[in-house]
C-alpha cells in the first residue's frame, strides 16, 4: 500500500515538475513517456501529414540544444551568474530540451535530448498517444496526453519571455508561428 502511494506521489510530482520546467502539460495527472522526435517523424514526414517532421528539422527548435553548446551560450550563462556551461545549466535546459527534468524512466529508447525542442515540448509526451489507432481519434489521443496548442501567444511565452537572456522585446509569437506552423493538410476527395 505504502509503495503504491509512494509511486503515485512520485509520478504526480514528476508531472508537476514537467509543468514547472516550462514544458507543456495538459493537466493529466498520469505522466506520459517521451518517445522523441525520431519516433514522431516516422509518420509525420509524409506529404499527407504536411511534412511536419521536415518542418521541425528545419526550425531553430531542432537546433535549440546545439545552441547551448556554443561559446556564446557559455558566455551568456557565465554573465547570468551560472557556474556550469549552458548545456548543463537547468535554467537553460528547461527551454532548450524536451522532457528536461522528468524522471529518466519516462524517456523512451529513441528519445535524445540532443534533438532540442522536439514535437513533445508542444504536443505533450507521446508514448500513450503515438499509435495509429489512438492518433486517428483526436478525443482519445487527447485523453492519452496529446496537446494541440490553440493560443500561440500564451503557449510560446512559456519559454519565449524576458527570463531568456536572448529575448528581444517585441518578439511576435504570431509571426514566429507562421515560420514553423505545420498543420495536417485538409483531406481532398
Amino acid at each position: 500500500m505504502f509503495r503504491k502511494l509512494f509511486i503515485s506521489t512520485l509520478l504526480l510530482f514528476s508531472s508537476l515538475l514537467l509543468a514547472a520546467n516550462g514544458n507543456v502539460t495538459n493537466d493529466d495527472p498520469k505522466p506520459h513517456g517521451f518517445v522523441g522526435a525520431e519516433t514522431c517523424g516516422m509518420c509525420h514526414k509524409t506529404e499527407k501529414q504536411g511534412k511536419q517532421f521536415t518542418i521541425w528539422q528545419g526550425s531553430k527548435h531542432a537546433e535549440a540544444y546545439k545552441t547551448l553548446q556554443t561559446p556564446e551560450a557559455d558566455k551568456i550563462a557565465k554573465e547570468k551568474g551560472f557556474d556550469t556551461p549552458a548545456a548543463k545549466t537547468p535554467e537553460c535546459l528547461k527551454c532548450h530540451v524536451s522532457g528536461y527534468g522528468v524522471d529518466a524512466s519516462l524517456l523512451g529508447p529513441k528519445f535524445k535530448m540532443e534533438d532540442g525542442v522536439q514535437c513533445e515540448t508542444c504536443h505533450g509526451a507521446g508514448a500513450d498517444y503515438k499509435t495509429l489507432k489512438v492518433m486517428k481519434d483526436k478525443k482519445l489521443a487527447e485523453e492519452n496526453g496529446l496537446i494541440v496548442p490553440t493560443d500561440v501567444k500564451t503557449f510560446c511565452v512559456k519559454c519565449h519571455n524576458s527570463e531568456s537572456p536572448t529575448y528581444k522585446e517585441g518578439w511576435d509569437a504570431t509571426a514566429s508561428w507562421e515560420k514553423i506552423k505545420h498543420p495536417v493538410p485538409a483531406a481532398t476527395n
